[in-house]
């Protein structure tokens, strides 16, 4: 190989390290905020692939192309929507995986042995993830009696309205396992097994 060659080469080189430096160091940035869109728990309802009651059980972190994944093995104890199944892999964008460390607004974070029913929706890609973030997740505690109160914290993130794109504040949803499964049923027309 000529000199000029060996110049070409090392360029490319180069120019190559450089750039993959540059997209490293974009992904460490944490993204500072996210633009979700205002679901109804209707449309969640009607959009979600499965809605199930779980408890996370362990989590692993990988790379999905550019991207890191956390993985959440949820233990399913109820289906209120979709098959039945005993668990289910929930992927929430952000996690650290091949010394990347990534992160999104918006992504919840669970611990091993929390609760929630989960809004999922599982895409082209085979992923399966929570519709609309932190909107398609109801944390479950003890109620008066015998009962389960589902909540579904307020999203800190800029939501939108569909249809106005006008800025809107999220609220938090509180009611009984019961009723939100009620509501499942109810909107699914009678049918909570679809």
């Amino acid at each position: 190989m000529s000199f000029a060659g060996k110049v070409r080469a090392f360029r490319k080189f180069v120019k190559r390290r450089f750039e993959f430096a540059l997209v490293l160091t974009f992904c460490m940035l944490p993204l500072q905020s996210a633009t979700l869109e205002r679901l109804s728990l209707d449309e969640m309802i009607s959009k979600s692939t499965a809605i199930v009651r779980g408890k996370v059980t362990g989590s692993s972190a990988a790379l999905s192309g550019p991207i890191v994944y956390t993985h959440y093995a949820v233990a399913v104890s109820e289906t209120l929507k979709g098959g039945p199944q005993s668990f289910v892999d929930v992927v929430v964008p952000g996690g650290v995986a091949n010394n990347v460390r990534q992160s999104f607004a918006g992504s919840p974070e669970f611990k091993t042995g929390d609760e929630f029913v989960f809004f999922l929706w599982t895409g082209r890609s085979g992923l399966t993830q929570i519709i609309g973030l932190t909107q398609g997740l109801f944390g479950l505690a003890a109620g008066p009696g015998t009962s389960v109160i589902a909540t579904r914290s307020a999203s800190r993130e800029l939501m939108l309205e569909r249809g106005t794109n006008q800025q809107v504040k999220d609220q938090t949803l509180t009611m009984s396992l019961n009723e939100l499964r009620a509501r499942i049923t109810n909107v699914l027309g009678g049918s909570a097994r679809q």
